[in-house]
C-alpha cells in the first residue's frame, strides 16, 4: 500500500510565538517520540529522556508565569501543544497534563517564598511531578479521603534537617498516581480536619521523602509506558513550609486543579482521535478491494466523514473552554463538557479506525489498537465521565435534592 503522509492540524494560533512553538513541538515529536512510541509503549518503557528534553526546550511549564520559569502561554496554545505530544504518544502528553496538574496548587495558591523557592525547578529545572488526590476508598467521592496529616509541633523534619516547630506527619495510601514511584514531588491532598471536604489540606511532598514508597505499578490495558502506582505514606515528615494554601482549603485547591486538568485530558483525547483517523485515511486510501481503494465505498467514506467530524468538534470544545479560561471567567462547566464529549468521542474514534483496518486493525503491526486501549483510560481519568454529567446537570439544574 502507498503511503500517506498525515497532514498537520491547521491551528488557529494567536501569536506568531505561539506558531513557533508549535512548530517545535512538531519537529520533537518527529525526531524523538514518534519513531520509538510503539515499541517503547509494548516493552513499557517509561521516556523520561523525553521529559527531560520538553524540560530543556521550556515545554513543561507553557501555562506558568515566567517569573518563575513558566512559558507565559494561554491554556488555549498550551492544550494545543498536549494535544501534539498526545497525538505521537499518549503517555507522554497525559504525563505533562499530570505534570501541569501537579504545579498547579502551588502556581496558584502558594506563597510568594514558596513559589520562588519550589516553581523554577518544577517547571523548568527538570523535575516530573504528580498528583494525590484518589485512594483506594475514595475514587469519584474525593471529599471522603483518609490519608491523615497530623501536626508535630516538637519534631526534628528529617525532610529538611532542621528543626521546624510545625511538621506534619502524613499516614495513608494514594491509588491510581500516575508518574507515582518515579516523579520527584507530589501535590497531596491529606486530612487535616473533621469529615468531609472543608477538612482537607495541600502539601508538596518530596519524591525521596522517607517513609514514602510506591508500590508496583498496576498492569493496564493501555499507556503501559506510564507508571501508575499506589503511594504509601508511612508517617511521612513535611514541614509545615511545604503546606500550600490555607488549613482546609486543600479541597476547593483539588477542584480548581481538576477543571485545568480536565481540559488537558480533553486535548489528550483529541489528540490519540487524531492520530486514530490519519492512520485510518491512510489505510483506506492504499487499500484496495473489488480493483479500487477502498475509501470510494460510500459506507466507509462516511464513517470517515463522522470521524472528522467528531475530531472537529472536540477541538473547538476545549479550545472553547479554555478561550473562557484565558478570560478569567467561570469555565468548570464547559471544562467537564470537554472532557466528556473528547473522551467520549475518542474512543469511538478509535473503535471505527479499527474497523476501518479490518483484520490489521485488530493486530499489533499497526498502532489503532493501541490507540483504542489508550483512549478506554481518558473516559475514566480527571472524574470519570459520568462524574462530569452529574457536574454539567449541576450546572444547568442545581444540586440533587435529597
Amino acid at each position: 500500500m502507498p503511503d500517506r503522509a498525515p497532514q498537520p492540524v491547521e491551528r488557529q494560533l494567536p501569536t506568531e510565538e505561539a506558531r513557533d512553538l508549535v512548530a517545535l513541538v512538531r519537529d520533537i515529536v518527529q525526531r524523538e517520540i514518534a519513531p520509538r512510541a510503539a515499541e517503547q509503549e509494548d516493552a513499557g518503557h517509561f521516556p523520561r529522556e523525553i521529559f527531560t528534553l520538553l524540560s530543556e526546550s521550556g515545554l513543561l511549564g507553557l501555562p506558568y508565569d515566567s517569573e518563575f520559569g513558566g512559558g507565559d502561554q494561554p491554556y488555549e496554545v498550551y492544550l494545543q501543544v498536549l494535544e501534539e505530544l498526545a497525538s505521537a504518544r499518549l503517555t507522554v502528553g497525559l504525563g505533562v497534563s499530570v505534570h501541569s496538574l501537579a504545579c498547579h496548587a502551588l502556581a496558584g495558591y502558594g506563597t510568594k517564598e514558596q513559589q520562588a523557592e519550589h516553581l523554577p525547578a518544577m517547571l523548568g529545572g527538570g523535575l516530573l511531578g504528580a498528583y494525590c488526590l484518589s485512594e483506594p476508598s475514595s475514587g469519584s467521592d474525593a471529599a471522603s479521603l483518609r490519608t491523615k496529616a497530623v501536626r508535630d509541633d516538637g519534631g526534628t523534619s528529617r525532610s529538611s534537617g532542621a528543626e521546624s516547630g510545625g511538621d506534619w506527619v502524613i499516614t495513608g495510601t494514594k491509588a491510581w498516581i500516575t508518574h507515582g514511584g518515579i516523579a520527584d514531588f507530589y501535590t497531596v491532598l491529606a486530612r487535616t480536619g473533621g469529615e468531609g471536604a472543608r477538612g482537607i489540606t495541600a502539601f508538596l511532598v518530596p519524591g525521596d521523602a522517607e517513609g514514602l514508597s510506591a508500590a508496583a505499578p498496576e498492569k493496564k490495558m493501555g499507556m503501559k509506558g506510564s507508571p501508575t502506582a499506589q503511594l504509601h505514606f508511612d508517617g511521612v515528615r513535611v514541614p509545615d513550609a511545604r503546606r500550600i494554601g490555607e488549613e482546609g482549603q486543600g479541597f476547593a485547591i483539588a477542584l480548581s486543579a481538576l477543571d485545568s486538568g480536565r481540559l488537558g485530558i480533553a486535548a489528550c483525547a483529541i489528540g490519540v482521535a487524531q492520530a486514530a483517523l490519519d492512520e485510518a485515511l491512510a489505510y483506506a486510501t492504499g487499500r484496495e478491494q473489488f480493483g479500487r481503494p477502498i475509501a470510494d465505498f460510500q459506507g466507509l467514506r462516511f464513517m470517515l466523514a463522522d470521524m472528522a467530524t467528531q475530531i472537529e468538534a472536540g477541538r473547538a470544545l476545549y479550545l472553547a473552554a479554555a478561550r473562557l479560561r484565558d478570560a478569567g471567567r467561570p469555565f468548570s462547566r464547559q471544562a467537564a463538557m470537554a472532557k466528556l464529549f473528547c473522551t467520549d468521542a475518542a474512543m469511538k474514534v478509535t473503535t471505527d479506525a479499527v474497523q476501518v483496518l479490518g483484520g490489521y486493525g485488530y493486530t499489533a503491526d499497526f498502532p489503532v489498537e493501541r490507540f483504542m486501549r489508550e483512549a478506554k483510560v481518558l473516559q475514566i481519568v480527571e472524574g470519570t465521565n459520568q462524574i462530569q454529567r452529574m457536574v454539567i446537570a449541576r450546572h444547568l439544574a442545581g444540586p440533587e435534592t435529597r
